[in-house]
């Protein structure tokens, strides 16, 4: 395995478009330009290449960067038939898919079995109704999953020195997590859609950063130390296709 070493992130200035690219060095001969899905910038160079020739080459592939960014953010933008809250429609939960069921009950309830998503309400054809059962019931089970998960992976930093973080959970259109200097952790409310290894990883990244507030070095050095696989979940994380509930 190519063992990588985090150099930060640096920005570019590609006419009036600033370019802004994560750095990893590692034993490859050759430099590489990438754009992910998220749109995120990085690039790939071997140990030692000089910082000027890295910029040179991102600025060398500039269009070429603003068309796949371009590209990748028309992919998210595409507007997919809305929610109509019936049975048959697809929603995930915590990795896997499961097929929804709307079931006529006086007694109003959320079921999740054998792949299904059962919802028990009085007019299945209140559809209004329905959205709003399955809302509260995804944001439930976020906040206690977060509070679990949070648990959990708090002990692997509490040797920083870190007080435990106050938890939040919304919804955010462009990011997994955002945490503040006062020591307070906000998660994306979409993350409930999947499996816990990314719940984990996007909660030790907002736990780093209560260590080391920005994306420096530091920041990627310490990240690296609490969960070694973190770019591996990051680039699983950020091609999972998840959707407003």
């Amino acid at each position: 395995m190519t063992i990588k070493t985090v150099a930060g992130s640096h920005t570019v200035q590609y006419g009036t478009s600033p370019l802004t690219f994560e750095l990893l060095y590692s034993s490859r001969k050759t430099l590489a330009v990438h754009v992910h899905p998220d749109g995120s910038l990085v690039v790939d160079a071997p140990h030692d290449t000089p910082l000027p020739q890295i910029e040179q080459a991102v600025l060398h592939r500039g269009a070429w960067v603003l068309k796949q960014q371009r590209e990748f953010a028309s992919y998210s933008a595409l507007t997919l038939p809305p929610r109509q809250y019936v049975s048959g429609e697809s929603y995930r939960y915590l990795g896997r898919q499961y097929r929804l069921k709307v079931i006529a009950d006086p007694v109003e309830r959320i079921v999740l079995s054998r792949g299904h998503l059962t919802i028990s309400v009085h007019d299945t054809t209140d559809h209004q109704r329905v959205r709003h059962l399955l809302e509260s019931w995804y944001l439930r089970r976020a906040c206690a999953v977060f509070a679990e998960r949070l648990a959990a992976c708090f002990p692997r930093v509490e040797h920083l020195g870190i007080s435990y973080p106050k938890l939040h959970v919304k919804p955010m259109k462009a990011r997994w997590g955002s945490c503040t200097p006062s020591g307070a952790i906000s998660l994306n409310l979409r993350l409930i859609q999947v499996a816990k290894p990314f719940i984990d990883y996007v909660i030790l990244h907002e736990l780093c950063h209560l260590k080391e507030l920005n994306h420096s070095t530091a920041f990627y050095k310490l990240l690296g130390k609490v969960l070694p696989e973190w770019e591996r979940l990051r680039a699983q994380l950020n091609a999972i296709e998840v959707v407003t509930i």
